[in-house]
């Protein structure tokens, strides 16, 4: 009963922290929109719009109130899932993000199933045999990709599968989509990209951390009475490095939250991003809030989910 209580009890600081974190994210994240350059009523009327209307137009949407007290008011909104209503198109911005949120998370849910497989397989195959050919080419390729930035990546995606092969459209859903094959076709470039970007961090990380869990003495002592590398890896080490692994695949994941911007633009894929980036060319602030809310959610989430494994899965904690 001591051990699960103290279990949960850094279970429960840790969503604390959690909370604190996406209260102070908020704050970040109203005030940063505030300052980005130009008068939203004076954008919305245009440049011939007589100082009068713009005055008018500012009592009208709340602009001249306080600062903080449209924040409180704001974040009231937010926890009760009233988003507000778009500047520009004049919607409810909830209804706005729907599609689109459908439409990125779909992106991401394909990302994560073909990256995290296969990336947890390459790392701990590298991590058993380190020092191989197959650890060496591992190495290699994922120390370019990660070299190499996202809009790079899709540039080369687009150069090589669109332009030079032919095989490709160099836009997600230019056409309509019609048929699982086009919709394949529509999918294909921004998977390849954020695959490529995400895989190589993750392998990488879940590399070290089985090797750092290799290294310890209980495993050597596994080696020692007769164990093979097969059964002290998967046997010894691979439970103990739940943990660490948790938190790679979190951290790696977490690169879609940044990577899907350039690429949603890049590719022109109708998500999240792509909507956040029209935003602010508009200076349509609840809608840039509210985006960006969704893309600091998501990482507070996997980072949240990773260190909860990890506690459960700490050993010194079941004793």
């Amino acid at each position: 009963m001591l051990r699960s209580a103290t279990t949960w009890l850094l279970v429960g600081q840790r969503l604390g922290i959690a909370a604190i974190t996406l209260l102070i994210v908020s704050f970040a994240v109203f005030f940063a929109t505030e300052l980005l350059p130009g008068d939203v009523a004076e954008i919305l009327l245009g440049q011939a719009a007589t100082p009068e209307a713009v005055a008018g137009l500012r009592t009208a949407m709340g602009l001249d109130e306080p600062a903080i007290w449209r924040f409180l008011s704001w974040l009231r909104g937010l926890f009760t899932g009233d988003l507000g209503m778009s500047y520009v198109n004049n919607v409810q911005v909830s209804d706005m993000l729907a599609g689109r949120l459908a439409n990125s998370l779909r992106l991401a849910g394909i990302v994560t199933v073909i990256c995290v497989p296969v990336a947890l397989a390459l790392g701990i195959a590298s991590a058993m045999w380190r020092g191989s050919w197959l650890d060496r080419i591992v190495s290699v390729l994922t120390i370019s990709v990660i070299s190499v930035p996202e809009f790079m990546v899709a540039t080369l995606a687009v150069l090589i599968f669109a332009v030079w092969l032919g095989w490709l459209p160099a836009l997600s859903f230019g056409v309509e989509v019609d048929s699982l094959g086009a919709m394949l076709r529509a999918y294909a470039m921004p998977v390849i990209t954020l695959s490529f970007v995400v895989a190589a961090q993750m392998i990488r990380m879940t590399r070290a951390a089985v090797i750092e869990t290799v290294n310890t003495p209980y495993v050597e002592m596994a080696l020692l009475k007769g164990a093979s590398r097969r059964r002290m890896v998967l046997g010894h080490a691979l439970p103990n490095a739940l943990g660490p692994i948790a938190n790679a695949v979190a951290l790696s994941l977490s690169y879609l939250v940044g990577g899907v911007i350039i690429v949603e633009t890049v590719f022109n894929y109708p998500g999240v991003a792509k909507l956040m980036v029209d935003a602010v060319s508009t200076r349509d602030l609840p809608l840039i809030q509210s985006c960006a809310m969704i893309f600091c959610i998501s990482y507070l989430l996997l980072i949240t989910i990773a260190d909860v494994v990890a506690l459960l899965s700490n050993p010194r904690l079941r004793r």
